[in-house]
C-alpha cells in the first residue's frame, strides 16, 4: 500500500472570519475557538492582525497555550518607502512573538497600479524584502497572494513571478487568493496546473477561496486535486461578504471521500471527526445564531429522512440513503414524521424515543391519523421532534403526568418616559399545579431595544419560575430561538410558533404550537419544551 500525501488544514476563522458582517470576537471568544481548533487537530490558527485592534493585540500578548497547532500573526508587507526593519506594520508582527507569520501582498497588476500606485517591480520588492526580513528573523513566513487567480488572467506571467520570487525569498507557503471569490472549480484547476509546469513546487502552495458564487469548497477541492497542499478557510464558512471556504464540509470531504481519502491525509484523525459537529455548533453559540439544520455533514436536518419510502429503506440498509453514517462526524440520524409519514418512519421514530410499542399495535394507525390531522391544521412535527414525541405519549397513554397549568394571564403595558423613549412591558401571571398545591408566580419582561420575547419570554419565565421538585431540572432551560408563521390568512389566520430550547450541556430541542392567538400558540410550545426536559432527564411524575 503506497503512503498517502499530507495536507495542511490553515484555519482563519479568528482573522478572516471576523470579517463577517456582525461579527465580532471578544478575547474571551477567541480563546474558546482557538481551543477548539486544537484539540480537531488543525496545523496552523491565525489569531488575528498584531496592532489592528486592542484585541488581537491582547490574543497575541497572552501565553500561547495551544498544544497541536501552530498560531499565526497576519499583517501586510512593508509600505513603499520603507525599510522592513524600520516599517511599524512588520514590527507588530514581530512582535507577537510568534514562530509563524502571514504576509498578504498584491499579485494583480490592477491593484498594484491602482491600489498602490507603484510599479510592478517597487511591488515585488515590497513582497521580497518583507518575507525576506522576516525570514532572517527565524520566523516560518507564509505569503498570500491577493487576488491571484484574476492577476493570472491579466498578466500570468507577473503573476507567476510573485509566486516564485515568494517562494525564493524563503517563503515555506504561498497561498493563492481567489480574493473575489468568482473563480470557477475549472479555473482553479488549470491555473495550478500552469504554474507546475512553469516549474512551482505546488507542493509549496495553499489556497485560499472565497464563496461569492457557492464555489468556495468546490475551488478549493479542485485547487487539492490540481496539487497544492495547504488548506485555507473557516468553521461554518464565516468571512467576509458571502463567507470563506467551509471547513467544516471540507475536513469530512477530504477525509472520507474518494479521490481524496485514498491520496491524502491531514492532522485531524477519523477519531476526531466525532468532534466536528459539536466544533460546528460551539461556532454558532459564541455567535448567538441559531445553527443551519441544513448544513452538509453537521445540520440537524443533514440525517433526517422524511418520506416514508426513504425511510422504509433506511430501515433495512442505511446506504440507502445515506452517503456516510452520521455518527461519523458527531451527528444523528433522524426520522421526522409529518403528514408525508408512513409506518416505517413513525415506528423508527418512536423508537428513538424511547417508546415502546409492538409492529402490531392498532393505535399506530390512530397515531399516523392524529399526526396527519394535526398537521393539516398547522402544526409541523417534522421541525419539532420534541412536541411529537409529547403528542405520540398522549395518543399511546405513556404520558407522564408532571405538572398542571391551571390557568395564565399575560398583559403588556406600553410606557414613555420622560425623555419620550417608548418602552413595552410585559407581565405574565401563571398558576400551576403539582400534586394537591397550587402556586401563583408572576414574571415581568421589559421590553426595551426590541430584544427579547417581550410577552412570550415573560410567561416562559412565570411558568418556569416555581416548579417545585422539578425546579432543580429545568433551572438550566433556556430559549434560544423563537419562530413565528401564519399559515393562513385573514381574520382567522392561524399562527405557528416554533420555539428551540437547550440546556446547560448544550442539548438542543425544538416544540411548536398552533393557534389563532400568538401567545396561546406560544403557551403550548413552552409546555412540551418544560415536559420534554424533565422527560429527558428521568423525572419521576406525580
Amino acid at each position: 500500500m503506497t503512503s498517502t500525501e499530507r495536507l495542511y488544514i490553515y484555519d482563519t476563522t479568528l482573522r478572516d472570519g471576523q470579517q463577517t458582517q456582525g461579527v465580532t470576537f471578544s478575547l474571551e471568544d477567541k480563546n474558546r475557538i482557538s481551543n477548539l481548533l486544537d484539540n480537531l487537530g488543525v496545523d496552523y490558527i491565525e489569531g488575528g492582525w498584531p496592532g489592528a485592534n486592542p484585541t488581537d493585540s491582547d490574543f497575541f500578548d497572552q501565553k500561547n497555550s495551544l498544544i497541536n497547532a501552530k498560531l499565526v500573526a497576519f499583517g501586510m508587507t512593508k509600505r513603499f518607502g520603507r525599510s522592513a526593519e524600520n516599517d511599524e506594520v512588520l514590527s507588530e508582527i514581530v512582535n507577537s512573538r510568534t514562530s509563524v507569520v502571514c504576509l498578504v501582498g498584491k499579485s494583480h497588476e490592477f491593484h498594484v497600479k491602482q491600489a498602490l500606485g507603484i510599479s510592478l517591480e517597487e511591488n515585488m520588492e515590497l513582497i521580497v524584502s518583507s518575507i525576506g526580513y522576516l525570514k532572517s528573523l527565524g520566523k516560518e513566513v507564509h505569503f498570500d497572494a491577493e487576488h491571484f487567480f484574476d492577476g493570472f488572467l491579466s498578466d500570468p506571467q507577473y503573476s507567476t513571478r510573485i509566486v516564485q520570487e515568494a517562494l525564493k525569498a524563503g517563503a515555506k507557503w504561498v497561498i493563492l487568493c481567489d480574493t473575489n471569490g468568482g473563480c470557477m472549480p475549472d479555473q482553479i484547476y488549470s491555473t495550478v496546473q500552469e504554474l507546475s509546469k512553469a516549474g512551482v513546487d505546488t507542493n509549496k502552495l495553499g489556497i485560499h477561496a472565497h464563496n461569492d458564487t457557492e464555489n468556495a469548497v468546490a475551488n478549493t477541492l479542485a485547487a487539492v486535486s490540481a496539487g497544492v497542499r495547504q488548506i485555507q478557510g473557516t468553521l461554518n464558512g464565516l468571512g467576509e461578504r458571502c463567507g470563506n471556504a467551509n471547513l467544516i464540509s471540507i475536513i469530512p470531504t477530504l477525509l472520507l471521500k474518494k479521490p481524496f481519502a485514498d491520496k491524502f491525509h491531514t492532522g485531524i484523525t477519523i477519531a476526531n471527526l466525532k468532534e466536528l459537529t459539536r466544533a460546528s455548533r460551539l461556532m454558532d453559540d459564541v455567535l448567538n445564531r441559531v445553527p443551519n439544520r441544513f448544513a452538509p455533514y453537521v445540520g440537524s436536518s443533514a440525517f433526517a429522512h422524511k418520506a416514508g419510502l426513504h425511510a422504509s429503506a433506511i430501515l433495512k440498509n442505511t446506504d440507502t440513503y445515506e452517503h456516510i453514517s452520521p455518527d461519523i462526524v458527531g451527528n444523528e440520524r433522524i426520522i421526522p414524521v409529518s403528514n408525508q409519514a408512513g409506518q416505517s418512519n413513525l415506528r423508527e421514530r418512536l423508537l428513538q424515543a424511547g417508546i415502546e410499542v409492538s409492529k402490531d399495535d392498532t393505535r399506530l394507525s390512530e397515531l399516523l391519523k392524529q399526526i396527519k390531522e394535526k398537521e393539516n391544521q398547522g402544526f409541523s412535527f417534522d421541525s419539532a421532534s420534541a412536541s411529537f414525541e409529547i403528542f405520540a405519549r398522549k395518543i399511546l397513554n405513556q404520558m407522564p403526568s408532571f405538572f398542571e397549568v391551571k390557568r395564565y394571564r399575560v398583559t403588556t403595558e406600553r410606557r414613555i418616559d420622560a425623555l419620550g423613549n417608548m418602552n413595552t412591558l410585559s407581565e405574565a401571571v401563571v398558576v400551576v399545579k403539582i400534586g394537591e398545591n397550587e402556586t401563583l408566580s408572576v414574571s415581568e419582561s421589559m421590553d426595551e431595544r426590541l430584544n427579547d420575547l417581550g410577552p412570550v419570554n415573560a410567561l416562559a419565565k412565570a411558568i418556569g419560575k416555581d416548579l417545585g421538585k422539578y425546579q432543580d431540572i429545568i433551572k438550566d432551560l433556556k430559549l434560544v430561538d423563537f419562530k413565528v408563521r401564519i399559515t393562513s390568512g385573514g381574520t382567522s389566520a392561524v399562527t405557528r410558533v416554533l420555539i428551540d430550547s437547550e440546556d446547560s450541556k448544550g442539548l438542543r430541542w425544538s416544540t411548536v404550537g398552533v393557534s389563532a392567538n400568538i401567545l396561546d400558540a406560544s403557551f403550548q410550545a413552552l409546555l412540551d419544551s418544560i415536559n420534554w426536559k424533565l422527560i429527558n432527564a428521568g423525572a419521576t411524575p406525580n
